[in-house]
Formats: structure tokens, sequence, C-alpha cells
């Protein structure tokens, strides 16, 4: 059963019991990522997400990292475009000093300036290894070239030049503005030990800050190109075309379609160019959601010169969808699939809690299992088929590496002729 509290102050907790489990995950979860940054401080909400493991007020980087050992428990954290999370997953015994130490964290950490300097390294080291990894950039370039100059199409990592200018009082700054008390969801789910809502509330009731400011610009799926040379053996190809926000009400219908057209290993693009073909290794179409918008994407990594083959395969099988339709089998199988993979992963305290955490956040709303299942179940091949004309029948986004940088001949804004 989930249940929802909300602090005096405003966070709010969502929190869901597992008792047949051993193991308690909790995150605390920020309505804040690279969507909120400007070009010149692009990076700065990553930047921020590591420098909360550099050292607080009361323990060092390494008793930070020695308290978690202690305890057998994991702690870690990330950043994307819409939101920052710190979580940690430990036996339910050591769920009060867990929490301890991730709230110190949170809200004692010192960012200081020898530390800045040597985490700029780190972080730098990270956005070159996405450079040297094509198949990751690819897909940067495509969110980049996809939503237009919205802040939204911006690489959650930066750049080098922005995260080199970051200063301890950038930090501060913008951590206040945006981690507040209106712009946090403490999710936690798992074997919730007896007075775990007053140990949260105690962490975090004294939380202060206002509202922090919202972009109001909606992003807008744009057919842009973007190429970039790079001395690589394959072409990485990424397609983008306009996907759904989270809570849509076509969002699992476009997950259903997603699976038949490159969601899994018996899906159309992978039989047709990888089984059939032997065109690339890895081959796959792929839906994010955010909450305005959403990208539906098509990648593959072919040898370079046979990009025109892959182009050729990735429309065939779009035309055959947009004139003949998704066949019932196709679609009762995604249900199947959909299904399974949701069940699945509600079996890890962990994947409780970041759902928890993700749609408290972004819809302000939780949908229980037999929610999901009854959408789900609801969804009609008249429905699959519908969205899937609208879908393919728009001009696409491009996103290209190769070791020329030209964009092949065969490549068609739309999927069409």
């Amino acid at each position: 059963m989930i249940v929802k509290y909300t602090l005096n102050n405003g966070v709010r907790i969502v929190a869901e019991k597992i008792p047949h489990v051993r193991s308690v995950a909790l995150g605390i979860w920020v309505g804040t990522g690279s969507e909120n940054e400007t070009p010149a401080n692009n990076g700065i909400s990553h930047f921020i997400e590591h420098m909360m493991f550099k050292g607080t007020k009361n323990r060092t980087a390494r008793e930070v990292a020695e308290a978690f050992d202690a305890i057998g428990g994991h702690v870690n954290a990330f950043t994307s475009k819409e939101i920052t999370c710190y979580y940690f997953k430990v036996l339910d015994e050591h769920f009060a000093t867990a929490l301890d130490v991730l709230a110190d964290m949170f809200f004692e950490s010192i960012f200081a300036e020898n530390e800045i300097e040597k985490e700029k390294k780190v972080v730098l080291e990270e956005i070159y290894m996405v450079e040297d990894t094509p198949d990751d950039l690819v897909h940067d370039l495509l969110s980049e070239v996809s939503i237009g100059d919205h802040a939204l199409g911006y690489p959650v990592l930066g750049n080098a030049e922005t995260v080199q200018s970051f200063k301890r009082e950038d930090l501060f700054q913008y951590k206040n503005q945006f981690y507040v008390p209106s712009n946090v969801v403490i999710a936690v789910a798992g074997n919730l030990p007896d007075g775990y809502l007053e140990l949260i509330d105690e962490a975090f009731s004294h939380h202060q800050g206002k509202t922090p400011p919202v972009n109001k610009e909606v992003p807008v799926f744009t057919p842009r190109l973007k190429v970039r040379k790079k001395d690589t053996e394959q072409t990485h190809i990424c397609l983008g075309l306009p996907g759904l926000p989270v809570g849509h009400d076509d969002l699992y219908t476009l997950v259903l379609l997603n699976n038949v057209l490159g969601g899994n290993m018996s899906s159309r693009l992978f039989q047709e160019i990888r089984e059939e073909r032997g065109l690339a290794y890895s081959v796959y179409s792929y839906h994010s959601s955010h909450r305005d918008t959403g990208l539906f994407a098509v990648y593959a990594g072919t040898k370079h010169g046979q990009e025109d083959e892959v182009f050729s395969c990735i429309y065939q099988v779009f035309d055959d969808i947009l004139n003949g339709g998704l066949s019932e089998n196709e679609l009762q199988k995604a249900k199947e699939q959909l299904k399974g993979s949701i069940m699945l992963g509600l079996e890890s305290t962990n994947n409780r809690m970041s759902r928890l955490g993700r749609d408290e956040l972004l819809l302000n709303r939780n949908f229980t299992l037999d929610e999901i299942i009854e959408q789900i179940e609801s969804i009609t091949l008249e429905d699959v088929n519908r969205l899937a004309q609208k879908t393919f029948s728009s001009p696409m986004s491009l996103a290209l590496i190769s070791p020329d940088g030209k964009i092949p001949a065969s490549f068609r804004r739309n999927s069409i002729a």
C-alpha cells in the first residue's frame, strides 16, 4: 500500500511498506536538472550532485563512504534533464544510520574549494569519456537538435568550458534556489522500520526555502539535423520523432508501439536489420518522457558505407507499419512483455522507490500496479495503429556520427517518400 505525507514545510514523503523483504531503499528526489540551467551554467546540477559526496561539516568524503560500507549499504546519485536524486539501499536495521548520513550530505555539504577543483577534473574526464563513446554521444546530439533551443536539450554533464567556470558561490546559489521543500520528494520502499516517518520528519522538518522559478517556455519538437565527424569504425545513426510527456493518456500505447518497432530482440527493426541482413550489432528504438514533452528515437550503429541500406530498412519498417498496421498477435505479445517488465521490476525495492519518487515529483500522484495493468489491458489495436500513423508520419530529426561527417543521400526527413 502506498501512503503519502506532507511535512509542515512542504516536503512530500511517499512510502510503500514491503514486509517480506529485509531491505529499505530511500531517495531524496529534487526537481531540478539540466532543464533548469542556462548556457553559462550548463552542467551545474550534475556537478552539485558530485560535490554532495565530497565532505560535510560533520564528515569527510572518506567518512561518508566508510559510513555506508560499515553497514553493508549502497549509496549513489544521478542527475537527469529534470531530476536529481540521492539514494541509498540498506538492511532495515540500518535505516536510521543511513538516513542520518544522507541527510548530512544533503544539508551540510561544504563544497570545499580544493574538492571543487579536483572534482572539475573528474567531471571533465566523464565528459571526455562520452566524447570517446559515440554510441552514447549521438543520443545527446539527438536531444540537442530535437528540442529547439530549450534548456531540455542541454547535455546533463555540461561542457568543458562551463564546468571549469564553476565557483563555490555558484554552487550554493543554485542549490539554495532549487533544493527547497516544495521541490523535494522523499520516496521510501521496503521493510520500513517502526518510527521511520518520525525519523524523516526530524531530518527534514527544518528545511526552508522559497518556491523555485519555473521555466514557462514549453519545449517543442523540431526536426533538425546534427552531424559530427569522428574517426570511428561505425556510423552511428539516431532518428528522432515527437514523443509524449509523462502522464499522457497515450503513453502506454506508445510504449507498446516501441516494443513492436525496436524494443526487444523479436522487434521488427532488430529482426530486419540485425537478424535478416546483418547490418548492425546494436539497433533499437526507445521513448523518453519528460514533464512537458517526449522523444521517440531509433538508433543503429553500422559499418561506414552501409548507411544507405540501414536507412532503407528503417523506412521500410515504418512504411510497413503505416500501411499495414500492427497485428493483434504483436500487440498481445507487447502487452505481456510490458506487464512482465513492470511486475519483475517491482520485485526490487530500489525500483519501487524510484517509481514512487519520479511519479510524485513529475505527476504529483502515484499509480497502483492494478491501475497500470488496467491501462495497458484497455489499449486496442486501433489505438496503437492510430498513434503509429501520427508518430511515423511526422518529420524526423537526425543526429549522426561518422568518419566523413556527411549526411547519407538516403536520409529523408519523412519516413514515407
